[in-house]
């Protein structure tokens, strides 16, 4: 990443292969994620962790090949995933601590690693904290791949009844197949009138709410009085949901913002179950698109249109 600004500030370049330095790991990469999040880090949206020009990417599957003093030497060899503080990932050697590994289950290929890590970790982290209860309505936000879609499924395994949104008649069916039992397009206008004929008198206990910015707000009414639970993440619309303090106490509403140190804290706690969710066939990684990684400006640009129905990927 040479600035902030457009995909096109991402470019290829030759660089000394890394040296694991003392409780770190190197990593011969085989899959990196490209995550929706290192959209608005590169361009400037949040800010980038380390000084420019630098080798951009949070995390990477592949074989540890090096590790420094003081790691585990047990790990050379194995097939893990790994996370990095926002730069060191998009590159074909990966240096990164060994507290961030986690291995691989036996039957999961890393492009399924690469692709289910963030969005299966999120996913259960935003599950855990919404407690929902057997027969509670939720809505899931952006359904169709990633984050929604691992969501979705876990919802769908615990019994509730689960109304998803998604962009456009591609991704609804996607959000279907993901087991969502009823389905609305976010980009119709008045989706949230849609939504309460859906509900019928029936309120909503959890809003997963991706979107954000002006989204939220004609949705509240919706929402069970005295228990309901927003959790706010992801903020597809490029900002947090617009309501104020009075909006949320007068209807008796709790909404969680998931970011931040703390949040991301939970999330990584949750890789390990991620992966083993995935191996046991109960979270279903998606892989739209496998692209070389000098190609890292196109990946970028398949994720802001909003074209990519599953992960992509970035092939060393």
């Amino acid at each position: 990443m040479t600035t902030v600004g457009a995909p096109g500030v991402l470019v290829a370049e030759d660089v000394d292969t890394p040296r694991p330095a003392t409780g770190e790991v190197l990593v011969r990469a085989e899959a990196i994620p490209v995550l929706y999040p290192e959209t608005l880090m590169r361009s400037g949206t949040f800010p980038f962790p380390a000084p420019l020009p630098a080798v951009f990417g949070f995390q990477a599957a592949g074989t540890v090949v090096e590790v420094g003093a003081g790691a585990d030497r047990g790990l050379v060899g194995e097939r893990v995933v790994v996370s990095t503080p926002g730069h060191g990932s998009y590159a074909e050697y990966v240096v990164a601590s060994s507290d961030s590994v986690t291995r691989i289950p036996h039957g999961l290929e890393p492009d399924a690693a690469a692709a289910i890590l963030m969005a299966g970790s999120v996913a259960i982290a935003l599950f855990d904290a919404a407690t929902p209860s057997a027969g509670e309505t939720v809505l899931v936000e952006a359904a169709a791949t990633g984050v929604g879609a691992s969501l979705t499924r876990l919802c769908v395994a615990a019994g509730l009844r689960v109304i998803a949104t998604a962009g456009g008649p591609a991704k609804a069916e996607l959000a279907r197949a993901n087991g969502a039992h009823e389905v609305i397009d976010h980009n119709a206008p008045g989706w949230a009138a849609r939504l309460g004929a859906l509900l019928d008198g029936d309120t909503l206990g959890v809003v997963f709410d991706s979107i954000g910015g002006d989204s939220l707000a004609p949705l509240l009414d919706l929402v069970t009085a005295l228990h309901g639970r927003i959790l706010s993440y992801g903020w597809l619309a490029g900002a947090p949901a617009r309501v104020g303090a009075a909006d949320l106490i007068l209807r008796g509403l709790t909404l969680t913002g998931c970011a931040g140190p703390a949040w991301l804290g939970t999330v990584a706690a949750r890789q390990g179950a991620a992966l083993a969710a995935a191996a046991a066939g109960k979270l279903v990684p998606v892989v739209d698109t496998v692209l070389p990684l000098t190609d890292a400006a196109k990946a970028h640009r398949l994720l802001e249109e909003r074209v990519a129905l599953g992960s992509v990927l970035l092939r060393p």
